[in-house]
């Protein structure tokens, strides 16, 4: 008998499905397949219903659970499947009431030749106004502890159907956050990983103390490293740059415990792409943001997610974005080929050919490879502040990763010299 959750996409399901097993075994559930889908690609749900049918064909008599983004998007679709016994929206599965009914149902095993509509348990993700219960924790491999601070999302970025699984933009407030990170300091976690949706909407839907003004990522950062001193390190997941605030930027300047990394929403380096996005910045925006963080802190690196052949894309406009790995200086750059979501409005845009998005995502990773060794290069002989983890391998303070030639125990932080590097890490005797 094994409970087994199953998740994919970001940071912020990681951190959900920790949370559901959690949830899961408290409940008394011993014996259960959770998916704990994404949404973002059409490649990313292809993945979750492709995991669903294995799960069930190599455990028949295990009961399949389906949640996520996915599920709370179309949950229909995930209902008809006969290997699914329930569908569980994203709010509710972060309720431990849902998996206590889950326990004490007789009827999962029957449920997946009952009617479709007989399995969804999936609400208005819109009605929520409010953060349920507060999820953290960390994974079995990882060292890092995750914070979920922010959910969901008030833009509508033309690509994206995310804020339709997610909800509008919701913040936990500051002390309840500081909470969360003192238990897992205290737990024995040396680097806190903030996370969210739309991480720079931070704070928007709440009033600060004084009730004078609503609290910034900004501040958020600052109370935090404020209230833990003996917090060796802090690291922000996605953020949008054209977002950043005043107290954030005299944060990553200011702040040694604040880790030199930024991973970016940029999505596209032409600006009429960008415009059909409904981005909120430039190509310029980008460019001098990054020249910014840069000169307020010069050991910092950047990542990035940039999309291949989105609608209208012509060559000259993915040139763009190609050179923009360059003119950012990136180092981490996720490339996503465009994939139509259902129900957006660049799925009803004049579509690329395949192969030429496929060819262009293909550019775009040579690039980002590229990059990635030119980042490896410049810090072989350096000395690097590294966290270990699992697996002998670890991350410095600008989120290179770090292989160890001999065993090393997890969790501590240590000083290296890192001679050589393969495609992926600097390796450290």
């Amino acid at each position: 008998m094994t409970l087994e959750v199953v998740t994919f996409g970001c940071r912020l399901n990681i951190v959900e499905g920790e949370a559901i097993s959690r949830h899961a075994q408290a409940a008394g559930i011993a014996d259960m397949a959770i998916v704990n889908a994404c949404a973002v690609t059409a490649e990313a749900t292809r993945q979750a219903r492709q995991a669903i049918r294995r799960l069930r064909r190599d455990r028949p008599d295990r009961p399949v659970i389906v949640t996520g983004c996915a599920a709370q998007i179309e949950p229909e679709r995930f209902a008809q499947m006969p290997e699914t016994a329930r569908i569980i929206g994203n709010a509710e599965k972060m309720q431990a009431a849902t998996w206590a009914a889950l326990a004490r149902s007789n009827s999962l095993a029957a449920a997946t030749d009952g009617p479709a509509s007989d399995k969804i348990a999936v609400g208005d993700i819109m009605s929520q106004t409010m953060l349920g219960a507060a999820p953290s924790g960390r994974s079995a491999r990882q060292t890092r502890g995750f914070v979920q601070v922010q959910n969901g999302c008030d833009h509508r970025c033309t690509f994206c159907v995310i804020p339709f699984g997610r909800g509008n933009s919701r913040s936990r407030p500051i002390d309840g956050v500081v909470a969360q990170c003192r238990a897992l300091l205290e737990a024995g976690t040396r680097e806190v990983v903030l996370t969210g949706v739309d991480l720079t909407s931070y704070g928007r839907d709440l009033q600060s103390p004084d009730g004078k003004e609503a609290p910034t990522l900004g501040l958020l950062v600052r109370a935090i490293l404020r209230a833990l001193p003996e917090l060796p390190r802090l690291r922000l997941s996605s953020i949008d740059a054209v977002e950043v605030d005043d107290d954030l930027r005299e944060a990553i300047a200011g702040e040694s415990r604040l880790m030199p990394h930024l991973h970016l929403s940029l999505q596209a380096g032409d600006d009429l792409i960008l415009k059909r996005m409904k981005r909120r910045h430039g190509r310029d925006d980008a460019i001098r943001f990054c020249a910014e963080m840069r000169a307020l802190r010069p050991d910092i690196a950047f990542g990035a997610d940039l999309i291949a052949g989105f609608p209208t894309e012509d060559e000259a406009m993915f040139r763009r974005s190609l050179d923009l790995i360059a003119e950012c200086g990136l180092s981490f750059v996720h490339v996503f080929p465009y994939s139509a979501r259902p129900g957006t409005p660049a799925a009803r845009m004049p579509q690329l050919q395949g192969d030429i998005v496929s060819e262009r995502a293909t550019r775009l990773r040579a690039a980002a490879t590229a990059a990635h060794a030119a980042h490896l290069d410049a810090r072989l002989g350096k000395p690097l502040s590294v966290l270990t983890e699992r697996g002998n391998t670890g991350r410095a303070e600008d989120f290179t990763l770090v292989r160890f030639g001999q065993h090393i125990a997890a969790g501590e932080i240590v000083e290296v010299l890192a001679g050589t590097a393969d495609q992926r890490a600097l390796l450290a005797a």
